[in-house]
Protein backbone atom coordinates (compact mmCIF):
# COMPACT_ATOMS: atom_id res chain seq x y z
CA UNK A 1 0.00 0.00 0.00
CA UNK A 2 1.70 3.40 -1.18
CA UNK A 3 0.39 6.35 1.18
CA UNK A 4 -0.30 10.01 0.00
CA UNK A 5 1.25 13.23 1.87
CA UNK A 6 0.52 16.89 0.93
CA UNK A 7 3.08 19.91 1.20
CA UNK A 8 2.54 23.21 0.07
CA UNK A 9 4.99 26.25 -0.57
CA UNK A 10 4.70 30.26 0.07
CA UNK A 11 6.16 31.77 -2.78
CA UNK A 12 5.98 34.91 -4.11
CA UNK A 13 4.62 33.62 -7.79
CA UNK A 14 4.52 30.28 -8.91
CA UNK A 15 2.79 28.81 -12.28
CA UNK A 16 3.56 25.48 -10.82
CA UNK A 17 0.95 22.58 -10.58
CA UNK A 18 -1.35 22.85 -7.41
CA UNK A 19 -0.15 19.81 -6.01
CA UNK A 20 3.27 18.21 -7.44
CA UNK A 21 4.80 15.11 -7.48
CA UNK A 22 8.65 14.38 -8.00
CA UNK A 23 8.24 10.89 -9.67
CA UNK A 24 5.49 12.72 -12.32
CA UNK A 25 8.16 15.11 -12.60
CA UNK A 26 10.46 12.61 -13.95
CA UNK A 27 8.23 10.99 -16.21
CA UNK A 28 7.23 13.93 -18.05
CA UNK A 29 10.72 14.77 -18.23
CA UNK A 30 11.21 11.38 -19.81
CA UNK A 31 8.10 11.40 -22.08
CA UNK A 32 8.96 14.83 -23.36
CA UNK A 33 12.94 14.57 -23.42
CA UNK A 34 13.06 11.41 -24.77
CA UNK A 35 16.83 10.42 -22.51
CA UNK A 36 17.70 10.46 -19.35
CA UNK A 37 20.01 13.08 -19.98
CA UNK A 38 17.58 15.67 -21.57
CA UNK A 39 15.23 14.81 -18.41
CA UNK A 40 17.52 16.04 -16.19
CA UNK A 41 18.33 19.35 -18.27
CA UNK A 42 14.54 20.26 -18.19
CA UNK A 43 14.49 19.82 -14.50
CA UNK A 44 17.88 21.19 -14.09
CA UNK A 45 19.11 18.27 -12.15
CA UNK A 46 22.10 15.72 -12.72
CA UNK A 47 22.24 12.65 -14.83
CA UNK A 48 23.55 10.91 -11.92
CA UNK A 49 20.39 12.53 -10.05
CA UNK A 50 17.75 11.56 -12.22
CA UNK A 51 18.88 8.00 -13.21
CA UNK A 52 19.43 7.29 -9.29
CA UNK A 53 15.72 8.51 -9.12
CA UNK A 54 14.02 6.50 -11.63
CA UNK A 55 15.66 3.14 -10.51
CA UNK A 56 14.85 3.52 -6.71
CA UNK A 57 10.97 4.42 -8.08
CA UNK A 58 11.26 0.73 -9.80
CA UNK A 59 12.12 -0.70 -6.54
CA UNK A 60 9.33 1.02 -4.32
CA UNK A 61 6.67 0.53 -7.21
CA UNK A 62 8.21 -2.94 -8.07
CA UNK A 63 7.45 -1.97 -11.58
CA UNK A 64 9.69 -0.77 -14.44
CA UNK A 65 9.13 2.88 -15.67
CA UNK A 66 11.46 3.31 -18.28
CA UNK A 67 12.89 1.45 -21.28
CA UNK A 68 15.98 1.82 -23.10
CA UNK A 69 17.10 0.03 -26.71
CA UNK A 70 20.09 1.18 -28.37
CA UNK A 71 19.63 3.54 -31.29
CA UNK A 72 16.64 4.28 -29.89
CA UNK A 73 14.80 7.29 -27.60
CA UNK A 74 14.27 6.35 -24.38
CA UNK A 75 10.95 5.98 -23.45
CA UNK A 76 7.96 5.28 -20.51
CA UNK A 77 6.91 1.27 -20.16
CA UNK A 78 2.83 0.83 -20.40
CA UNK A 79 2.65 1.01 -16.49
CA UNK A 80 4.54 4.33 -16.37
CA UNK A 81 2.16 5.94 -18.77
CA UNK A 82 -0.69 4.55 -17.06
CA UNK A 83 0.62 6.19 -14.07
CA UNK A 84 1.48 9.30 -15.77
CA UNK A 85 -2.03 9.52 -17.30
CA UNK A 86 -3.98 8.94 -14.37
CA UNK A 87 -2.49 11.35 -12.04
CA UNK A 88 -2.88 13.49 -14.46
CA UNK A 89 -6.85 12.85 -14.42
CA UNK A 90 -6.95 12.76 -10.79
CA UNK A 91 -5.66 16.39 -10.85
CA UNK A 92 -7.68 17.52 -12.90
CA UNK A 93 -10.78 15.91 -11.47
CA UNK A 94 -9.90 17.16 -8.30
CA UNK A 95 -8.78 20.68 -9.73
CA UNK A 96 -11.74 22.56 -7.46
CA UNK A 97 -10.93 20.69 -4.23
CA UNK A 98 -7.96 21.34 -4.85
CA UNK A 99 -8.07 25.12 -5.90
CA UNK A 100 -10.35 25.73 -2.48
CA UNK A 101 -7.94 24.59 -0.45
CA UNK A 102 -5.61 26.80 -1.68
CA UNK A 103 -7.83 29.59 -1.75
CA UNK A 104 -8.27 29.03 1.98
CA UNK A 105 -4.69 28.78 3.12
CA UNK A 106 -3.98 32.23 0.54
CA UNK A 107 -7.36 33.51 2.62
CA UNK A 108 -5.11 32.65 5.81
CA UNK A 109 -1.97 34.27 4.65
CA UNK A 110 -3.90 37.49 3.34
CA UNK A 111 -4.88 38.25 6.54
CA UNK A 112 -1.88 37.14 8.35
CA UNK A 113 0.03 38.97 6.14
CA UNK A 114 -2.56 41.82 5.82
CA UNK A 115 -5.21 42.87 8.59
CA UNK A 116 -6.16 45.54 6.50
CA UNK A 117 -6.98 43.28 3.49
CA UNK A 118 -9.99 43.23 1.29
CA UNK A 119 -11.25 39.95 1.11
CA UNK A 120 -14.08 38.80 -1.28
CA UNK A 121 -15.47 35.49 -0.73
CA UNK A 122 -16.21 34.07 -4.15
CA UNK A 123 -18.54 30.70 -5.47
CA UNK A 124 -18.37 30.77 -9.19
CA UNK A 125 -18.65 28.15 -12.07
CA UNK A 126 -15.06 27.25 -13.29
CA UNK A 127 -13.62 29.58 -15.54
CA UNK A 128 -9.99 30.26 -16.59
CA UNK A 129 -10.51 34.18 -16.05
CA UNK A 130 -11.49 34.19 -12.65
CA UNK A 131 -7.85 31.69 -11.71
CA UNK A 132 -6.05 35.15 -13.79
CA UNK A 133 -7.75 37.39 -12.21
CA UNK A 134 -7.18 35.92 -8.45
CA UNK A 135 -3.32 36.32 -9.33
CA UNK A 136 -3.94 39.42 -11.23
CA UNK A 137 -5.52 41.40 -7.87
CA UNK A 138 -3.26 39.40 -5.73
CA UNK A 139 -0.03 40.85 -7.66
CA UNK A 140 -1.41 44.53 -7.58
CA UNK A 141 0.70 47.20 -5.55
CA UNK A 142 -0.77 49.37 -2.59
CA UNK A 143 -2.84 48.68 0.07
CA UNK A 144 -5.02 47.54 1.15
CA UNK A 145 -4.91 44.75 -0.68
CA UNK A 146 -7.77 42.54 -2.91
CA UNK A 147 -7.73 38.98 -2.11
CA UNK A 148 -10.37 36.62 -3.55
CA UNK A 149 -11.44 33.97 -1.61
CA UNK A 150 -12.58 31.72 -4.92
CA UNK A 151 -14.33 28.55 -4.70
CA UNK A 152 -15.12 26.92 -8.11
CA UNK A 153 -18.73 25.00 -8.15
CA UNK A 154 -21.53 24.90 -10.92
CA UNK A 155 -23.30 28.35 -11.76
CA UNK A 156 -26.66 26.67 -9.90
CA UNK A 157 -24.81 25.91 -6.48
CA UNK A 158 -23.16 29.13 -6.62
CA UNK A 159 -26.08 31.19 -6.50
CA UNK A 160 -27.45 28.87 -4.01
CA UNK A 161 -24.13 29.77 -1.97
CA UNK A 162 -24.99 33.65 -2.72
CA UNK A 163 -28.49 33.79 -1.41
CA UNK A 164 -27.97 31.49 1.49
CA UNK A 165 -24.88 34.13 2.82
CA UNK A 166 -21.98 31.76 2.17
CA UNK A 167 -20.17 34.28 -0.37
CA UNK A 168 -20.19 37.57 -1.14
CA UNK A 169 -20.24 37.53 -4.81
CA UNK A 170 -21.69 34.78 -7.30
CA UNK A 171 -19.95 33.75 -11.01
CA UNK A 172 -22.44 32.38 -13.59
CA UNK A 173 -22.93 32.56 -17.33
CA UNK A 174 -25.41 32.29 -19.89
CA UNK A 175 -25.65 32.57 -23.69
CA UNK A 176 -25.97 36.28 -25.17
CA UNK A 177 -29.88 37.60 -24.51
CA UNK A 178 -30.84 33.55 -24.03
CA UNK A 179 -34.58 33.22 -24.89
CA UNK A 180 -37.43 33.50 -22.90
CA UNK A 181 -38.37 29.44 -22.06
CA UNK A 182 -35.26 28.28 -22.56
CA UNK A 183 -33.82 25.89 -19.97
CA UNK A 184 -31.43 29.00 -18.68
CA UNK A 185 -34.59 30.72 -17.93
CA UNK A 186 -35.64 28.11 -16.05
CA UNK A 187 -32.64 26.81 -14.23
CA UNK A 188 -31.46 30.64 -13.17
CA UNK A 189 -35.20 32.89 -12.75
CA UNK A 190 -35.94 31.27 -9.65
CA UNK A 191 -32.51 31.69 -8.03
CA UNK A 192 -32.59 35.47 -8.89
CA UNK A 193 -34.63 38.34 -8.18
CA UNK A 194 -34.36 41.74 -9.68
CA UNK A 195 -34.11 44.70 -7.21
CA UNK A 196 -32.22 42.00 -4.52
CA UNK A 197 -29.71 40.66 -7.12
CA UNK A 198 -26.94 42.91 -8.95
CA UNK A 199 -25.17 41.91 -12.20
CA UNK A 200 -21.63 43.14 -12.74
CA UNK A 201 -19.75 42.82 -16.06
CA UNK A 202 -17.28 40.51 -16.48
CA UNK A 203 -16.45 39.07 -20.13
CA UNK A 204 -17.72 36.97 -23.04
CA UNK A 205 -16.00 33.69 -23.40
CA UNK A 206 -16.35 31.25 -26.22
CA UNK A 207 -17.41 27.49 -25.57
CA UNK A 208 -17.20 24.36 -28.00
CA UNK A 209 -16.37 21.02 -28.26
CA UNK A 210 -12.52 20.43 -27.14
CA UNK A 211 -11.20 17.45 -29.51
CA UNK A 212 -8.19 15.31 -29.85
CA UNK A 213 -4.70 17.31 -31.65
CA UNK A 214 -5.46 17.28 -35.71
CA UNK A 215 -9.42 16.70 -35.11
CA UNK A 216 -8.76 12.83 -36.03
CA UNK A 217 -12.96 11.92 -35.89
CA UNK A 218 -13.54 14.87 -38.01
CA UNK A 219 -16.24 16.41 -35.65
CA UNK A 220 -17.67 19.85 -36.40
CA UNK A 221 -20.50 20.42 -34.74
CA UNK A 222 -23.23 18.79 -32.45
CA UNK A 223 -24.56 16.05 -35.26
CA UNK A 224 -20.96 14.42 -35.49
CA UNK A 225 -21.70 13.46 -31.39
CA UNK A 226 -24.69 10.89 -32.73
CA UNK A 227 -22.20 8.73 -34.64
CA UNK A 228 -22.15 5.54 -33.18
CA UNK A 229 -18.87 5.01 -32.70
CA UNK A 230 -18.20 8.28 -31.32
CA UNK A 231 -17.61 9.13 -27.20
CA UNK A 232 -18.50 12.23 -25.20
CA UNK A 233 -17.82 13.41 -22.04
CA UNK A 234 -19.93 15.40 -20.19
CA UNK A 235 -20.52 17.76 -17.40
CA UNK A 236 -22.00 17.19 -14.41
CA UNK A 237 -25.57 18.52 -13.34
CA UNK A 238 -25.78 21.98 -11.45
CA UNK A 239 -23.11 23.22 -13.90
CA UNK A 240 -24.06 26.15 -16.49
CA UNK A 241 -22.17 24.03 -19.28
CA UNK A 242 -24.33 21.36 -18.80
CA UNK A 243 -27.50 23.65 -18.34
CA UNK A 244 -25.81 25.09 -21.95
CA UNK A 245 -25.11 21.86 -23.10
CA UNK A 246 -28.71 20.37 -23.02
CA UNK A 247 -30.26 23.72 -24.28
CA UNK A 248 -28.08 23.09 -27.45
CA UNK A 249 -28.86 19.68 -27.87
CA UNK A 250 -32.74 20.34 -27.08
CA UNK A 251 -32.60 22.97 -29.84
CA UNK A 252 -30.84 20.83 -32.69
CA UNK A 253 -33.49 18.35 -31.79
CA UNK A 254 -31.24 16.01 -30.78
CA UNK A 255 -32.03 13.31 -27.74
CA UNK A 256 -29.46 12.91 -24.81
CA UNK A 257 -29.80 9.15 -25.46
CA UNK A 258 -28.71 9.32 -29.17
CA UNK A 259 -24.97 10.10 -27.24
CA UNK A 260 -22.37 7.65 -26.38
CA UNK A 261 -21.18 8.69 -23.01
CA UNK A 262 -24.00 11.11 -22.07
CA UNK A 263 -24.04 10.16 -18.78
CA UNK A 264 -20.16 10.21 -18.14
CA UNK A 265 -19.51 13.40 -16.21
CA UNK A 266 -16.16 14.94 -14.90
CA UNK A 267 -16.45 18.33 -12.75
CA UNK A 268 -14.82 21.09 -14.96
CA UNK A 269 -13.52 22.13 -18.01
CA UNK A 270 -9.64 20.82 -17.59
CA UNK A 271 -10.99 17.10 -16.27
CA UNK A 272 -12.97 16.62 -19.32
CA UNK A 273 -9.60 18.23 -21.83
CA UNK A 274 -7.94 15.39 -19.95
CA UNK A 275 -10.35 12.78 -20.79
CA UNK A 276 -10.53 13.84 -24.22
CA UNK A 277 -6.45 14.13 -24.37
CA UNK A 278 -6.25 10.91 -22.85
CA UNK A 279 -8.27 9.09 -25.07
CA UNK A 280 -11.22 8.17 -22.91
CA UNK A 281 -13.50 10.45 -24.98
CA UNK A 282 -13.53 11.97 -28.00
CA UNK A 283 -15.20 15.32 -27.47
CA UNK A 284 -16.12 17.64 -24.57
CA UNK A 285 -17.88 20.91 -24.12
CA UNK A 286 -15.99 23.38 -22.71
CA UNK A 287 -14.17 26.70 -22.97
CA UNK A 288 -11.28 27.70 -25.64
CA UNK A 289 -8.92 28.56 -22.96
CA UNK A 290 -8.65 25.14 -21.35
CA UNK A 291 -8.78 23.40 -24.56
CA UNK A 292 -5.88 25.48 -26.43
CA UNK A 293 -3.82 25.44 -23.10
CA UNK A 294 -3.78 21.95 -23.24
CA UNK A 295 -3.07 21.49 -27.21
CA UNK A 296 -6.67 20.00 -27.97
CA UNK A 297 -7.97 21.55 -31.13
CA UNK A 298 -11.34 23.35 -30.45
CA UNK A 299 -14.40 23.62 -32.28
CA UNK A 300 -16.23 26.95 -31.58
CA UNK A 301 -20.04 26.95 -30.91
CA UNK A 302 -21.42 29.51 -29.22
CA UNK A 303 -20.13 33.27 -27.29
CA UNK A 304 -21.68 33.40 -23.93
CA UNK A 305 -21.86 36.11 -21.42
CA UNK A 306 -19.94 35.38 -17.91
CA UNK A 307 -21.81 37.08 -15.25
CA UNK A 308 -20.64 37.78 -11.53
CA UNK A 309 -23.99 39.22 -9.03
CA UNK A 310 -23.84 39.70 -5.87
CA UNK A 311 -27.01 41.08 -3.17
CA UNK A 312 -28.16 44.71 -3.90
CA UNK A 313 -27.27 45.54 0.15
CA UNK A 314 -22.92 44.35 -0.63
CA UNK A 315 -22.85 46.66 -4.00
CA UNK A 316 -21.02 49.42 -1.99
CA UNK A 317 -18.92 47.38 0.33
CA UNK A 318 -15.14 47.97 0.51
CA UNK A 319 -13.85 44.49 -1.48
CA UNK A 320 -16.89 44.77 -4.14
CA UNK A 321 -16.01 48.14 -4.99
CA UNK A 322 -12.47 47.27 -5.19
CA UNK A 323 -13.14 44.49 -7.57
CA UNK A 324 -14.99 46.50 -9.60
CA UNK A 325 -12.56 49.39 -10.19
CA UNK A 326 -9.81 46.02 -10.78
CA UNK A 327 -12.40 44.95 -13.68
CA UNK A 328 -12.71 48.48 -15.32
CA UNK A 329 -8.87 48.68 -14.99
CA UNK A 330 -6.78 48.79 -18.62
CA UNK A 331 -4.26 46.37 -17.04
CA UNK A 332 -6.72 44.07 -16.26
CA UNK A 333 -8.88 44.28 -19.48
CA UNK A 334 -5.56 43.81 -21.43
CA UNK A 335 -4.89 40.44 -19.20
CA UNK A 336 -8.51 39.36 -20.16
CA UNK A 337 -8.02 40.03 -23.86
CA UNK A 338 -4.98 37.65 -23.25
CA UNK A 339 -6.81 34.71 -22.72
CA UNK A 340 -8.20 32.37 -25.78
CA UNK A 341 -11.56 33.01 -26.98
CA UNK A 342 -12.29 35.68 -24.00
CA UNK A 343 -13.07 39.42 -24.60
CA UNK A 344 -13.91 42.22 -22.30
CA UNK A 345 -17.45 42.95 -21.46
CA UNK A 346 -18.84 45.75 -19.60
CA UNK A 347 -16.06 45.00 -17.35
CA UNK A 348 -16.97 45.99 -13.53
CA UNK A 349 -19.97 47.67 -14.96
CA UNK A 350 -23.45 47.25 -12.41
CA UNK A 351 -25.80 46.33 -15.69
CA UNK A 352 -29.39 45.96 -15.42
CA UNK A 353 -31.25 42.40 -15.37
CA UNK A 354 -33.89 42.80 -17.49
CA UNK A 355 -31.29 44.06 -20.26
CA UNK A 356 -28.38 40.68 -19.15
CA UNK A 357 -31.46 38.35 -18.44
CA UNK A 358 -34.59 39.15 -20.62
CA UNK A 359 -36.87 37.15 -18.91
CA UNK A 360 -38.79 39.41 -16.90
CA UNK A 361 -40.86 42.10 -18.69
CA UNK A 362 -42.26 44.93 -16.59
CA UNK A 363 -45.04 46.37 -18.16
CA UNK A 364 -44.74 50.40 -18.14
CA UNK A 365 -47.92 51.59 -15.76
CA UNK A 366 -50.33 54.36 -18.01
CA UNK A 367 -50.39 57.93 -16.31
CA UNK A 368 -54.00 57.49 -16.72
CA UNK A 369 -54.27 54.22 -14.52
CA UNK A 370 -51.46 55.21 -12.00
CA UNK A 371 -53.12 55.63 -8.21
CA UNK A 372 -51.56 56.27 -5.20
CA UNK A 373 -50.29 53.34 -3.58
CA UNK A 374 -50.30 51.10 -6.95
CA UNK A 375 -47.59 48.55 -6.45
CA UNK A 376 -44.69 49.49 -9.11
CA UNK A 377 -42.80 46.67 -10.42
CA UNK A 378 -39.23 45.94 -8.74
CA UNK A 379 -35.98 47.79 -10.00
CA UNK A 380 -33.75 46.06 -12.23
Amino acid sequence: MHHIGLSYSLDADSAEPLIRNPLIDLLQAVRASGSISGAAKLLDLSYRHVWGELKRWEQTLAHPLVLWEKGRPARLTAFADKLLWSERQAQARLAPQIDALRAELQRTFAVAFDDQAHVLTFYASHDDALTALRGHTASLPGSPRLHLDIRFVGSVDAIQALNEGRCIMAGFHTRRAPPEGSLAERTYKPLLRPGQHKIIGFATRTQGLMVRPGNPRGISGLHDLTRANLRYVNRALGTGTRVLFDELLAEAGIAPEQLRGYEQTEPSHAAVAQAVLAGQADAGLGIEATARGRGLDFVPLVTEDYHLVCLQSALDEPPVTALRDVLASPGWRASLAALPGYVPSHSGQVRAMTQVLPWWRFARPKAAGRRAGTAQPPPA
